[in-house]
């Protein structure tokens, strides 16, 4: 299989403030879309800082479209599109003016195209930036990344912000670019039902750590949580045991795999559960 994104090892350091991005390692597959899920301050925007070159890394290697990325990669640049959670563009400028600096800025940059954005978008051309709301910004944010034809979209939270109708609508022009088997989508989320929809794989960063990748299909398919007494917590084999939590009388107890605990553990009640609630028992729970 081959990947438009691979990180080994990558780690960060910030001595100021005591954080560490600790030898993360992915990979994203052409064609597919990788959500990117972890509590705030968990390492997102560093990991995505670092792959757009933008936060200089302390160790480790990622390559993009196979190769490592430099700051005079100009044509690396060129295949990809960012969304970066919060401010994309100076507020002073208009979305017709911002076209302009685009063209300016990407070879590939298609007018045309980004012109048919604003309209299926409703977004008034001639209105400066800094009047838009905030969902407005994003679908600007988004109509841009699309514009100059990348085929690796990263997104910081691009579906923030926004009415559940147009975050379907943005899912579904998610969906629609990964159909040419050359693109791909890092997709940072917390938005987890967003991501029960259209991702192909979930990886789940923790305190700068990479604490789980897995498929969708296997999350939500495979993946379920054991209700156990004390007692029956206690007679488990720590291998079948991803993570677990205690409350109050009961022990909610992380497994990779459902049916096969269920045949191997006959008297303990086994639920599936949400990417939300997987997150929760990795981020909040305990190892053995």
């Amino acid at each position: 299989m081959e990947h438009i994104l691979e990180l080994q090892q990558v780690s960060k350091t910030f001595p100021n403030s005591g954080f560490t991005l600790d030898q993360v390692s992915f990979s994203l597959p052409y064609g597919a879309i990788m959500g990117f899920v972890g509590e705030n301050g968990a390492g997102k925007t560093t990991t995505i800082g670092c792959i757009l070159n933008t936060v200089a890394k302390d160790h480790g290697t990622i390559k993009l479209f196979g190769k490592e990325m430099l700051d005079s990669d100009t044509d690396i640049r060129e295949k990809i599109g960012v969304i970066y959670d919060g401010d994309n563009f100076p507020p002073y400028l208009t979305a017709e003016q911002l076209s302009q600096v685009m063209e300016g800025l990407y070879t590939q940059w298609d007018s045309t195209l980004f012109q048919q954005y604003l309209k299926d978008f409703h977004l008034p051309a001639k209105q400066k930036i800094k009047s838009y709301s905030r969902g407005m910004t994003m679908k600007l944010a988004i109509s841009v990344a699309l514009s100059h034809h990348p085929q690796l979209l990263i997104l910081d939270e691009a579906t923030g912000g926004l009415d559940p109708i147009m975050r379907d609508e943005i899912l579904d022009m998610f969906l629609e670019f990964v159909q040419e088997e050359d693109h791909a989508i890092l997709l940072s989320s917390h938005i987890t039902s967003d991501l029960e929809k259209i991702a192909d794989y979930i990886t789940f960063i923790h305190n700068g750590k990479l604490i789980l990748t897995a498929s969708r299909n296997d999350l939500v398919y495979h993946y379920a949580v054991m209700r156990c007494r004390e007692s029956q917590f206690l007679a488990l084999d720590p291998d079948d045991i991803l993570a677990y939590r205690k409350r109050d009388f009961q022990i909610d107890v992380l497994v990779p795999d459902g049916k096969k605990a269920q045949k191997k553990y006959k008297d303990v009640v086994i639920d599936h559960v949400s990417l939300d609630e997987i997150m929760l028992l990795l981020v909040k729970g305990e190892r053995v």
